[in-house]
């Protein structure tokens, strides 16, 4: 007898190896992993739930650091960093476990646990009795978040197996994890005059309304889906050879939780997407420190106004959101126009990423090079609007291009990416107070400038060779196969 954790970790080459009609002999109209629109519509929402509130909680202290310096009593800049970057930490972790673990377990169970943690201990933080419990509340925070950031596009390759229905629902995911922390200081900004647990108290209140659809969300991975269904048939009608895994499978600790360091380590496609993400990331979370840097000490402008700083940076994520609607809906005509370019799958996400290294470049320079005394600040702020649309371009593009490449795989693939930029969102924010000091506001964003225009090389590389390394992947080659198969 097969146990149901071994059961649950059972992957669905596992039937494509026999058949899945021998082993999962039921009549499609039965067919578990299929899902009414309404069903699916409830997922892609609850997702989009999780996810902005997961990330609206990683920058919402960002606008109170005057408010919780003063109540703890903390005044170096690099300990009032460590509320951003804890959180982050947590980004590095989380993505380890939960990503494999929703391959073995289900989504569900995950993003269920998950967001109630996040609810729990954003809820903690507001009664921190000193800032060291503080800064463990914040991690224990973001490692429950981090769960969304990694799920989300194995959930949504689970209901939807059109690229474009998928591609769509995910941009919608990536503009939701962008605006989400772009709002956070503008929160923190003006409820911290008040107190500084309001910005704790406040997250929370926005999570409460979507726990409902979080506890409504149905299981979606179909190798768990399958084996709920196979019990459900054995207890109907007993035992039989009908029903029987030919061998038992384990649950294997280096197979699973081990997939997304094996994915980083020997695909080219995931390590170099990767790498320019956690730049772009990373840059953004730099944001947070540097924002505050300009806009309030030079010049002096009120947390609550300085909040304001953000605004053009969310527009420019809502603004890539229609371009990507505008590109997909192209492609999709040229395809079935039978356009010569467009018969390539490669062209239909990453010619978004190569527009995302110029524009992002531009903000750079425009942020750094426009702040002035004499200069509005409102000039340098318009300047964020160019960096997100670049950034969401990207996201929309490169996280897209993963999850295509990996499907069955991607939430693994995934939590290498998440854990790779997370791990640098902690770490280049922490730079941000020297960096700037030494440099000044002119060159420091100029610097990031120039590596960001280095880095953008690597979406026209992928057009050049992506097939080739997809070719070569022995994962990607696996997700190929099932998809002939089924």
């Amino acid at each position: 007898m097969v146990n149901q954790l071994s059961l649950n970790c059972i992957l669905p080459k596992v039937a494509a190896k026999s058949g899945q009609d021998a082993i999962l002999p039921f009549e499609s109209h039965l067919d578990p992993t299929k899902f009414s629109w309404t069903t699916k519509l409830l997922v892609v929402v609850a997702g989009f739930t999780c996810t902005f509130n997961g990330n609206l909680g990683s920058s919402m202290p960002a606008g109170a650091l005057d408010a919780i310096s003063s109540h703890f009593g903390v005044t170096e800049k690099l300990k009032l960093t460590l509320l951003n970057s804890l959180y982050m930490v947590g980004y590095v972790v989380g993505p380890v476990v939960f990503g494999p673990l929703s391959e073995c377990i289900g989504r569900r169970v995950v993003l269920m646990g998950t967001f109630l943690g996040y609810l729990v201990f954003m809820l903690a933080c507001s009664v921190a009795p000193v800032y060291e419990v503080l800064l463990v509340f914040r991690l224990l925070c973001g490692i429950n978040a981090a769960a969304a950031t990694t799920v989300i596009s194995g959930l949504y390759a689970d209901i939807l197996d059109d690229p474009s229905q998928r591609g769509f629902a995910l941009a919608i995911y990536m503009t939701i994890t962008t605006t989400g922390p772009l709002i956070g200081p503008l929160i923190s900004g003006f409820s911290s005059q008040i107190s500084w647990r309001w910005p704790f108290w406040i997250a929370p209140m926005i999570a409460a309304p979507g726990l409902p659809i979080v506890l409504l969300l149905p299981e979606t991975f179909a190798p768990v889906l399958y084996n709920k269904h196979i019990r459900r048939r054995v207890a109907r009608n007993g035992p039989s050879s009908e029903f029987a895994v030919e061998t038992p499978h384990v649950f294997d600790v280096h197979k699973i939780f081990l997939r997304p360091f094996t994915l980083m380590m020997t695909e080219p496609i995931l390590l170099l997407t990767s790498v320019y993400l956690a730049l772009a990331y990373a840059i953004t979370y730099l944001m947070f420190q540097a924002y505050p840097i300009l806009f309030q000490e030079f010049y002096g402008l009120s947390p609550g106004l300085s909040g304001v700083a953000y605004v053009p940076m969310i527009l420019g994520a809502l603004v890539s959101l229609g371009v990507f609607y505008l590109f997909t809906w192209h492609y999709d005509h040229a395809a079935a126009a039978g356009k010569r370019w467009a018969q390539r799958e490669i062209y239909r996400r990453l010619p978004m990423a190569c527009i995302a290294s110029p524009s992002m470049v531009i903000s750079l320079v425009w942020l750094g090079w426009t702040s002035w005394h004499s200069v509005s600040p409102i000039v340098p702020a318009i300047g964020g609007f160019f960096f997100t649309f670049g950034y969401q371009l990207l996201f929309m593009g490169m996280g897209n291009y993963i999850t295509d490449v990996f499907r069955q795989y991607s939430a693994s693939a995934q939590a290498a990416s998440s854990m790779t930029r997370s791990a640098g969102a902690v770490l280049l924010p922490l730079a941000a107070g020297p960096m700037y000091a030494k440099l000044g506001i002119h060159w420091a964003p100029s610097l990031l400038g120039l590596f960001t225009l280095i880095m953008g090389i690597i979406p026209f590389a992928f057009i050049r060779y992506g097939d080739a390394l997809a070719k070569r992947s022995k994962y990607a080659r696996e997700v190929y196969n099932m998809t002939l198969d089924s």
